[in-house]
């Protein structure tokens, strides 16, 4: 893979930001770059990850002061013209905040924090982060959070639906969209979900704390080399 580089910004509370970094600079060719959330210099980065974790301490509600930092003024415009950009857990709330993504996250269905492995399904894969899954697969990877309960309008999630937005479910071990498999109560069972223009993605799982067999699961490594093999031009 041709040298690239993927920034991951880092929040005032962010704590999976060094986990990304890790997992980013596990593939040849690819080296992270730390975004400090004061920054406006996105040092020519080709992608940009926000990661899991507190911003800002959560005060208010998960990701709403990350959405006016200095960084993301920036990581708005990039994602507006067209370049990669991936949330996970916190970094998809800050996506929702910043209305790169349509819909809200709210507490919990049993409004406890979460820390478990979950099943998901690939539902897209179509797209340029998930590219290297087959449709309809099924994936273990974990979850970590207090807000990730995902609801939308209506006529939002049928748009989701027409459009094929919906990336990941929330499944049992044999694929199954299940309520007992819905660990947060998310409408549809949704886990993570991609813009229109399909360089936008968000979801709640942590796909870099299964990224190696060493962490149990490495079923989200290729939603990482998807993205950069895109990047690359591979």
């Amino acid at each position: 893979m041709a040298d690239v580089t993927v920034g991951v910004v880092v929040f005032p509370g962010s704590n999976c930001d060094h986990d990304t970094e890790h997992a980013v600079a596990s593939f040849s060719g690819v080296r992270p770059v730390m975004l400090w959330h004061n920054d406006h210099d996105l040092q020519g980065v080709k992608a940009i990850i926000l990661p899991g974790g507190f911003s800002y301490g959560d005060y208010l509600r998960a990701g709403s002061i990350a959405r006016f930092s200095p960084i993301m003024q920036e990581v708005i415009e990039f994602a507006r013209k067209g370049f990669p950009v991936l949330g996970i857990c916190n970094g998809f709330q800050v996506l929702l905040e910043s209305k790169l993504l349509d819909g809200a996250l709210s507490r919990n269905r049993d409004k406890k924090f979460l820390c478990t492995q979950t099943t998901i399904k690939a539902e897209n894969c179509s797209t340029i982060f998930t590219s290297l899954y087959s449709k309809s697969q099924v994936l273990r990877i974990p979850i970590a959070h207090g807000e990730g309960n995902y609801f939308a309008p209506p006529e939002v999630i049928e748009s989701l639906e027409e459009h094929d937005q919906i990336v990941f479910r929330y499944t049992d071990v044999e694929g199954r969209v299940t309520e007992a498999s819905n660990p947060n109560g998310s409408v549809k069972n949704i886990a993570g979900i991609i813009n229109r223009q399909g360089n936008v993605l968000g979801l709640m799982p942590h796909p870099e704390r299964a990224s190696e067999q060493l962490l149990g699961s490495d079923d989200g490594r290729p939603l990482l080399e998807s993205l950069f093999r895109h990047i690359a031009g591979v």
